[in-house]
């Protein structure tokens, strides 16, 4: 696949502070990629970065090629939807109504419809919705703006949990249609999951996980039971995490486990559990970490 993005050796330091080290990374054309990690770990500083909205201090950004700096036709092929969104103090339809102004692909139906979904007052002043109503309207532009490039830094805050799957029900059916590179920042992993075809991690500005999302997919297991025998089926496999109360431990181990390990892991009175592509991208992340730690104290 040809990148719709590509993020060449990006740097962001604010007054000693650096919040994203030599990031290199690439958003292929016509896929969704989740954006993950900690709050503070760079993803809504690298979303500006790639939307012209902050400069980077070190490194190059190409949306389709073409520095967005420089390129006013290239923003327009870009949504960033935030969640510090800040609107005119104009009614919701005609924040809406001025959206529609910007994007070519702009798509009436659609936005009517979201609109409906998620009971919007049309009528109201923005600045007199509820948060949750002001991310929806949000939620309703990114959608119905059909960009090229579309980005949502974590869009759903004071959704609850049925509005929440509305948009995510919304946005897969759509890109069904009409696929687009969507870039989902965001916390609530385990809700995502089954939307991501690749994931990357940011943790302390820098990348640490980029895969395909369903190689990660079972690509761990925890591994329960007497301590000894959960550190002799361990010895020789990578453990990303291990805990021990008294006589039980539970280890987290890359897998999959083939049927010579399940059988052995069952004689050895062993419980194996799935860990969820939540679970993984935490432990993964940790353990980069870690390894990081490691590395600049034995530099």
């Amino acid at each position: 696949m040809t990148p719709a993005v590509v993020v060449d050796h990006v740097s962001r330091r604010y007054r000693g502070v650096t919040a994203l080290d030599d990031v290199s990374v690439a958003f292929e054309e016509g896929t969704i990629t989740g954006l993950l990690g900690r709050n503070g770990a760079g993803k809504s500083t690298l979303m500006r970065i790639i939307t012209a909205q902050e400069f980077a201090s070190a490194g190059t950004v190409r949306v389709h090629g073409r520095n967005p700096l420089e390129h006013d036709d290239v923003l327009r092929t870009m949504s960033f939807v935030k969640e510090s969104q800040l609107y005119p103090d104009i009614k919701v339809k005609r924040v809406i109504e001025a959206a529609s102004w910007f994007y070519p692909h702009w798509n009436h139906e659609l936005a009517g419809r979201l609109i409906e979904d998620f009971n919007l007052p049309v009528k109201r002043p923005v600045k007199k919705v509820s948060r949750g109503m002001h991310s929806a309207v949000g939620i309703v532009i990114g959608l119905a703006s059909r960009a090229e490039i579309t980005l949502f830094d974590e869009p759903y805050l004071g959704l609850d949990a049925v509005a929440r799957q509305i948009f995510y029900d919304r946005l897969l059916a759509d890109y069904a249609e009409h696929p687009r590179t969507i870039l989902l920042s965001t916390h609530l992993i385990d809700e995502v999951a089954n939307l991501l075809e690749r994931v990357v991690v940011i943790k302390a500005g820098r990348i640490v996980v980029d895969e395909p999302a369903d190689e990660l997919r079972g690509r761990a297991v925890v591994v329960t039971g007497p301590a000894g025998a959960v550190d002799d089926f361990t010895a020789h496999r990578e453990v990303l995490s291990r805990q021990g109360v008294g006589s039980i431990a539970a280890a987290t181990v890359t897998g999959p486990l083939d049927d010579v390990a399940l059988a052995w892991a069952r004689e050895m009175n062993l419980q194996i559990e799935s860990v969820s592509l939540q679970e993984f991208v935490v432990r993964t992340a940790a353990q980069a970490a870690g390894a990081d730690r490691t590395e600049r104290i034995s530099a």
